[in-house]
């Protein structure tokens, strides 16, 4: 009996994802066991073609050899699940979407001619449809092995959702919003970390991306009570998820505020 073929690739991103799958160890085993893997750089040398039955994408679309490349990809790909923050909000590397972009190459590469480029780093989702995502800088290890079980088990995978505010109630977290203690994305952000933030005191900064029910521009007031300024809030909604439609727009608009002020 023929297993379902897997396949991990990697776009703009630091690999992190990548790593969170390979620490999984035991569980790692049990899957090599139940499927074979056709292509995994961080793993193993063995590159066969598709098609793919399930294939995991890690990190942004950032240059026009990308794009042409997940759509090969998706047409290969039975499933397509992106993984981690760059994948599913654009990431880090996304920040560059709001500066001039021949000005960081002019100044970090001594032949910036050479580089091809788009003029915005954009999610998996911008260009292919994608089935499933997992949020994360990085993604969450229960997470990864609780989808990959389920897709082997031909079954829907049960992702979290509703804010990291729920993680807080279930881990008995006091609101630090509330507290007037730290300035906090929880709200808007989607549930799946288990508050790992909040829980030590730290406000949380969305690495999970915006919850599917997010508004926002209904906690800048709060976050302004909390003691953050404009330039402040626009960093925080910026940080892991500058191509995300929702907080792009609202941070673009407090920016020009700011401007016009």
């Amino acid at each position: 009996m023929n297993r379902p073929t897997l396949a991990v690739w990697k776009f703009t991103s630091c690999d992190g994802c990548q790593l969170t799958l390979l620490d999984c160890e035991d569980e790692l085993l049990a899957v090599a066991e139940a499927v074979e893997i056709r292509h995994f750089p961080e793993a193993t040398r063995k590159d066969l073609p598709g098609p793919f039955d399930v294939s995991l994408v890690e990190g942004s679309i950032s240059t026009p050899r990308e794009v042409e490349r997940i759509k090969r990809i998706r047409e290969e790909s039975g499933l397509l699940v992106a993984i981690g923050a760059c994948a599913t909000s654009g990431g880090i590397q996304a920040l560059r979407n709001f500066a001039d972009l021949r000005e960081f190459q002019r100044i970090v590469y001594p032949h910036p001619e050479f580089l091809a480029s788009l003029e915005h780093v954009t999610p998996i989702a911008t260009h292919v449809d994608v089935d499933y995502e997992l949020r994360g800088c990085p993604i969450d290890k229960r997470q990864l092995v609780g989808l990959l079980s389920a897709l082997l088990k031909g079954r829907r995978p049960d992702l979290p959702k509703g804010s990291v505010c729920n993680d807080c109630k279930r881990r008995g977290v006091t609101c630090l919003l509330v507290e007037g203690r730290e300035p906090c994305l929880g709200p808007i952000t989607q549930a799946g970390c288990g508050a790992i933030c909040p829980s030590y005191g730290r406000g949380c900064y969305g690495c999970f991306g915006p919850s599917g029910s997010t508004r926002p521009e209904a906690l800048i007031p709060v976050l302004r009570g909390a003691g953050l300024d404009d330039p402040g809030i626009v960093r925080m909604l910026r940080t892991y998820n500058a191509a995300a439609p929702q907080t792009a727009a609202v941070s673009t608009e407090l920016e020009g505020a700011g401007d016009d002020a």
